[in-house]
């Protein structure tokens, strides 16, 4: 079996993920779980091959480097690709993505998530684990922007995963690794591009978080991505990154130019059929700037809790919404509930 076979067997099977690794049978996540695909397992030629063929004219770079990142369209599916070595051999992960870029309201987001599609300037993160449905959020809503606004988009991913055909807006998309050696790089010729948009793929760094502030405070609208399970951990996660002396300025900038952070998680449906997507949204009203300006993130939560007039949700409300429609079962919401008393109490 190739890998375009592959591929087309797990795109059938509504397969999220694609995992092979020498030694057991290629296996497919579905619905969170994973499952074999064939009952044979991979020999170490069968992903030397598979490797081979995944990274094209870049196989070496791996062979160097120890892993490599890219996508590509196999039939029509677009796929993410990351191929490492394990213990001398090559093991792959592959990440099947939309055949198409979903509709914004048709993610299960809150409602003031669509007011984000119309924002001038300031940032906007949007946080969670890796799997929790970031990129497809952040492509919705560029998308939205694309059909509804002509202004001049740059993104940087690692890999690109969507691609998006300009419609009213100018979309560039450029590729750390391939267009551009790195986010940092990336960042800095940005601000001479004339860009109105800007989407940076993950904020990893002291230098990439630093250009996301300035380019927001002068401006323009940023939208970027970190591997945080709350509003309060990211706004930590941001500052702790700077050494301490600048961490004072780092929160004072945050307070100003902060619109949103999105936090998302995927969990298993009660019915065993996909999964449904549970939210938090912190939307920065001044009470929570002033938070934010003074280091008090731990009463962020409570601050959160009590705008829901400005459009935010508390994570574990989202989730005892989602229990009471019987989306999820009560395990699910409390084993990701951030206060596991209050959720035990309103789901027993």
């Amino acid at each position: 079996m190739d890998i375009r076979e592959l591929i087309a067997l797990a795109h059938e099977a509504n397969a999220s993920d694609i995992h092979l690794v020498c030694g057991i049978p290629p296996k497919f996540r579905v619905n969170g779980a994973l499952v074999s695909a064939i009952d044979e397992p991979l020999t170490h030629e069968d992903c030397e091959l598979f490797a081979r063929e995944l990274a094209g004219g870049r196989y070496d770079e791996m062979k160097t480097i120890g892993e490599l990142d890219l996508a590509e369209t196999f039939e029509g599916v677009r796929v993410r690709i990351n191929l490492f070595r394990a213990q001398g051999s090559v093991s792959i992960a592959l990440r099947l993505l939309s055949d198409a870029i979903p509709p914004l309201e048709s993610l299960g987001l809150p409602p003031a998530v669509s007011e984000f599609s119309s924002m001038q300037r300031g940032l906007i993160v949007v946080t969670g684990e890796t799997g929790s449905g970031k990129s497809t959020t952040l492509a919705a809503l560029i998308d939205r922007i694309n059909h509804t606004r002509a202004e001049n988009i740059i993104t940087m991913e690692d890999p690109i995963e969507y691609v998006y055909k300009p419609d009213q807006s100018i979309i560039s998309q450029r590729e750390i690794g391939q267009d551009t050696e790195s986010y940092h790089n990336a960042l800095r010729a940005v601000l001479r591009e004339d860009p109105d948009i800007i989407l940076i793929g993950e904020m990893r760094d002291l230098e990439t978080i630093q250009t996301a502030l300035t380019a927001a405070e002068t401006g323009h609208l940023v939208l970027a991505t970190l591997h945080t399970k709350s509003a309060a951990e990211s706004i930590d996660r941001m500052v702790d990154v700077f050494p301490e002396g600048l961490q004072r300025q780092i929160r004072m900038q945050l307070s100003t130019c902060l619109v949103a952070v999105l936090s998302q998680q995927l969990l298993p449906r009660r019915d065993g059929q996909g999964r449904s997507l549970a939210c938090e949204l912190m939307m920065v009203t001044p009470a929570i700037r002033n938070l934010i300006r003074e280091g008090k993130t731990p009463q962020i939560a409570s601050s959160l809790a009590t705008s829901a007039a400005a459009g935010s949700v508390t994570m574990d409300n989202a989730l005892l919404a989602l229990y009471r429609a019987r989306a999820i079962d009560a395990a699910t919401a409390r084993e990701n509930a951030h206060d596991q008393d209050y959720m035990r109490k309103n789901t027993m």
